[in-house]
C-alpha cells in the first residue's frame, strides 16, 4: 500500500523531491525489513523510476545501488545504459556487472563511460583489451594509470599504435611497473615520431634532418634500455623486437660497442646468425680470428664495416679500469676506433668516419653537460655555509612608533609587545588630568 501511494505521489512531486524519495526507497529495499509483497512492489516501483524524466531521480538510484551486491541486476543494467554522468557511477563500482556487460558498455559508451570502466578496482585482461581497442584517448590514459588493471602486453602495444602521439598516455604507460623492454622501445619510437612531426610541421627542421636526429635519439635510448636490463632474456627480447620493427641497424650495434654495452652486441649477433648466445660470446672474445669474421658475415652485416667493429671491440677490451660502460658513448673508445679506421681508409670508410665523428661530437656534448651539472652542484654545496639564517624580528616597542604608525593590535603583534609597556599607572593619569 505504501509503494502504491508513493507511485501516485511521484506523478505530481517536483524532481528534487522525487530524487530524494527514490533514494529513500532504494535504501529501504537494500537495508529495510520489508515484507515479501512490499519488497516485490518496491522493486516494481524502482524499476519504473528508470523511465523518470528527471536525471536526478536516476542519479539517486545509481548512487544507492552502485556499490551493493544486493541491488536488483536489471536496475543496475538499466543504469549502466543511461547517460554518462549516471552510468559512470555504476560502471566503475558495481560488482554485479560481468565482463561481457562491461565490454558491451565500453563498445557503445563515450569517453566518460569508458574511463569509468578503465578505473575499476579490478579489471580483467579481457575488459582491459576491449577498452584498449575501442576506447578514447582519455579512457586509455585511465587504463594505463590503474594499478588494478590486468593489462596484457599486446593491449599496451595497441594503445601505443592508436594514441602514441599523446604525451600523457605515453607517460602513464611508462610509469607502469615491470614494463617489458619491447614496449619501452615502442614508447621511444612513438615519442620520436611525435617530435619529428612537430618540428617538421613548424618548419624548424627539414624532414631529412629530423629523421636523422630522431633515429640517433632512438638508438641512444635503445642502448640505455638494454643497459638497464640485468637478465639476458630481456636484452634478447629487445633485440628480437628491434629486428622485427626494422630498427636493428649496424649503427645501433656500433653505438652499443662504443658505449661499452657488449651484451646488446652479442645478443644482436645471436639473433641475426641464429647461433647460441654462448657460442657467439666465445667468438666475440676472439674478435681478430677468422671465426669471428664468419660469425659477422653470417649475421648479414656489411663487409666494409668489419674493421670498424673489430676496432670497437679492441677498444672495448683495452679501456682502463673504471671506464664508463653500458649506456653512454665513450670518447676514448671512439678515438681508438677512429684512429684504426683512418689507418685503413682508402675511401670506403668515409661515411663510417662521418658517423664516428658524429658519435664523438655527441659524447663531447654529454661530457660538457655532466661537467656543467657537477660544477653547479659543487657551487651550491660551497654556497650552503654562507647562507646565514634570517635573524629573528626584534620585539615591537610602542615607544619607537609614531602615533600614525602604530600597527593594529592583532594576536601576533600583541604577543610581540614587551610586558613592561602593558602596565598602566592609573594614579599618574588622574593627577595629570586634575592638573590640566
Amino acid at each position: 500500500m505504501i509503494v502504491r501511494r508513493f507511485l501516485q505521489w511521484t506523478r505530481t512531486a517536483a524532481a528534487s523531491e522525487r530524487a530524494e524519495a527514490a533514494g529513500a526507497l532504494a535504501r529501504a529495499y537494500l537495508y529495510g525489513d520489508l515484507a515479501e509483497d512490499d519488497r516485490g512492489e518496491a522493486l516494481l516501483a524502482l524499476t519504473g523510476l528508470l523511465d523518470d524524466a528527471s536525471p536526478l531521480v536516476r542519479l539517486a538510484l545509481a548512487e544507492n545501488f552502485a556499490t551493493s551486491s544486493e541491488a536488483p541486476p536489471n536496475i543496475v543494467l538499466g543504469l549502466a545504459d543511461d547517460q554518462s554522468d549516471i552510468s559512470a557511477i555504476v560502471l566503475r563500482y558495481s560488482p554485479l556487472l560481468s565482463d561481457s556487460d562491461l565490454i558491451d558498455c565500453a563498445a557503445i559508451g563515450d569517453a566518460i563511460a569508458q574511463s569509468a570502466i578503465a578505473l575499476r578496482a579490478r579489471l580483467s585482461a579481457a575488459v582491459a583489451a576491449a577498452v584498449a581497442e575501442v576506447g578514447a584517448c582519455e579512457a586509455l590514459i585511465s587504463l594505463a594509470v590503474n594499478p588494478g588493471a590486468d593489462l596484457p602486453e599486446f593491449s599496451m602495444r595497441r594503445m601505443i599504435e592508436r594514441f602514441g602521439f599523446d604525451g600523457e598516455m605515453r607517460e602513464a604507460l611508462l610509469a607502469r611497473p615491470n614494463l617489458p623492454v619491447a614496449l619501452r622501445a615502442d614508447l621511444v619510437a612513438a615519442t620520436a615520431d611525435s617530435l619529428a612531426a612537430f618540428v617538421t610541421g613548424r618548419d624548424w627542421m627539414s624532414p631529412e634532418r629530423a629523421n636523422r636526429v630522431t633515429r640517433e635519439a632512438c638508438e641512444q635510448a635503445h642502448v640505455i634500455i638494454a643497459a638497464t636490463e640485468v637478465a639476458e632474456i630481456g636484452t634478447a627480447r629487445l633485440v628480437a623486437h628491434l629486428r622485427a620493427s626494422g630498427q636493428l641497424t649496424a649503427s645501433l650495434l656500433l653505438r652499443a660497442l662504443l658505449s661499452g654495452n657488449v651484451s646488446l652486441f652479442e645478443a644482436a649477433l645471436a639473433e641475426l646468425s641464429e647461433l647460441p648466445l654462448a657460442r657467439v660470446k666465445g667468438l666475440t672474445r676472439d674478435w681478430c680470428s677468422a671465426g669471428f669474421a664468419v660469425l659477422y658475415r653470417r649475421s648479414g652485416l656489411s663487409e666494409a664495416l668489419l674493421p670498424a667493429f673489430r676496432a670497437a671491440i679492441e677498444a672495448l677490451a683495452s679501456v682502463e679500469a673504471g671506464e664508463e660502460s653500458g649506456a653512454l658513448l665513450s670518447r676514448r673508445r671512439i678515438e681508438r676506433t677512429l684512429a684504426a679506421c683512418k689507418s685503413e681508409n682508402n675511401g670506403e670508410f668515409d661515411r663510417l668516419l662521418a658517423v664516428l665523428r658524429r658519435f664523438d661530437a655527441e659524447a663531447a656534448r654529454e661530457a660538457a653537460r655532466d661537467f656543467s651539472a657537477t660544477v653547479s652542484q659543487e657551487s651550491a654545496e660551497a654556497m650552503q655555509p654562507l647562507m646565514l639564517p634570517m635573524p629573528e624580528e626584534p620585539p615591537l616597542l610602542l615607544a619607537d612608533c609614531e602615533a600614525e604608525e602604530l600597527p593594529p593590535i592583532s594576536n601576533e603583534n600583541f604577543r610581540r609587545i614587551e610586558p613592561r609597556f602593558l602596565s598602566v599607572d592609573l594614579e599618574a593619569i588622574e593627577r595629570e588630568l586634575a592638573a590640566a
